[in-house]
């Protein structure tokens, strides 16, 4: 069975010992709400119940999910959310990045990239950060960048945390075509992670392109897409606050794919979406309520996609 490039079949995700709010990275993440009536204690542990209850899910699904339990010290509010710092290809690299918040700098682990070197036998260590942090340029993994894999292609939307100088040397270390673009939410704030706007699966993507306000750049990202046979799913500016744009395509042993989502988002979809995305892939969503509202990000985010080296 002849797979595509663009979909992996394990993923990597961090089980939180602190999950939180962070203010640090609420300072350009529109997404993220500090509702102070729940005692912090509390939203952990209801964060750990929604982390739990997901990756039952794609278990129960065929997925293959490598969990790593979050240290508890120093404490790491975004720990569930590895694919910033961290990325696995399949022509053996593994790349870290360069992170705005200097609490989330804390996440890289070399431990944990001791591992799944081990594990998978990943030839080559590239650290971004240590190229970037000193000066303040920030590179936030598959959070600020979309891959298409399979056409070698990045998608970011640059902002504070994608830098585009950063952008370019990883198209250069990877060898792919970076495709760059501002985008806006619908308080004309900038969009902090591209992976909140779109979403590229094997022969779709769902994107909202409302939120590339300079008409030439969204003409540029709608034509990349369409020469390389990607399906697109556009979503609303509304859609897009409920997260459904952080979706990621994954499949499971036997080749089943599955459009991995919240229940958010996947409520906020019209019966019409539904219906298209459903006629491509299988959609497996979880609720993830409590993460999106402090944490600022959803299902996308706590997902780093492994490619196993070839």
């Amino acid at each position: 069975m002849s797979h595509s490039k663009q979909i992996t079949d394990t993923i990597m995700m961090v089980r939180p010992a602190n999950f939180g709010y962070n203010v640090e990275t609420a300072e350009n993440n529109a997404f993220q709400v500090n509702d102070t009536s729940i005692p912090p204690e509390k939203i952990s542990e209801l964060a750990k119940d929604e982390f739990d209850q997901f990756v039952e899910k794609l278990n129960a699904n065929g997925i293959e999910v490598i969990i790593i339990e979050d240290s508890a010290d120093p404490v790491k509010m975004d720990a569930i959310f590895p694919n910033n710092w961290i990325s696995f290809h399949d022509n053996g690299q593994i790349i870290t990045y360069p992170m705005f918040s200097p609490i989330r700098r804390q996440e890289r682990r070399p431990e944990v990239v001791e591992m799944m070197v081990d594990q998978f036998h990943f030839s080559d260590i590239i650290n971004l950060e240590k190229k970037y942090e000193s000066s303040d340029r920030f590179l936030e993994g598959t959070g600020s960048m979309i891959l298409d894999r399979e056409n070698q292609l990045v998608y970011a939307c640059l902002s504070v945390r994608t830098h585009p100088d950063l952008v370019r040397d990883f198209c250069h270390q990877i060898n792919y075509e970076p495709i760059l673009f501002h985008s806006v939410d619908q308080q004309a704030q900038e969009i902090y992670h591209t992976n909140v706007m779109m979403s590229v699966g094997d022969n779709f993507a769902v994107i909202c392109l409302e939120a590339i306000p300079d008409r030439e750049e969204r003409a540029f990202v709608v034509e990349k897409l369409e020469q390389t046979g990607k399906e697109i799913i556009e979503i609303s500016m509304h859609q897009m606050a409920s997260f459904a744009g952080n979706m990621l395509q994954v499949r499971n042993k036997t080749g089943k794919t599955f459009l991995v989502m919240s229940e958010q988002a996947y409520h906020s979809l019209t019966p019409e979406q539904v219906k298209i995305i459903e006629q491509k892939t299988n959609i497996l969503y979880s609720p993830l309520k409590v993460i999106e509202t402090y944490g600022g990000g959803s299902a996308r985010c706590m997902m780093a996609e492994v490619f196993r080296p070839e």
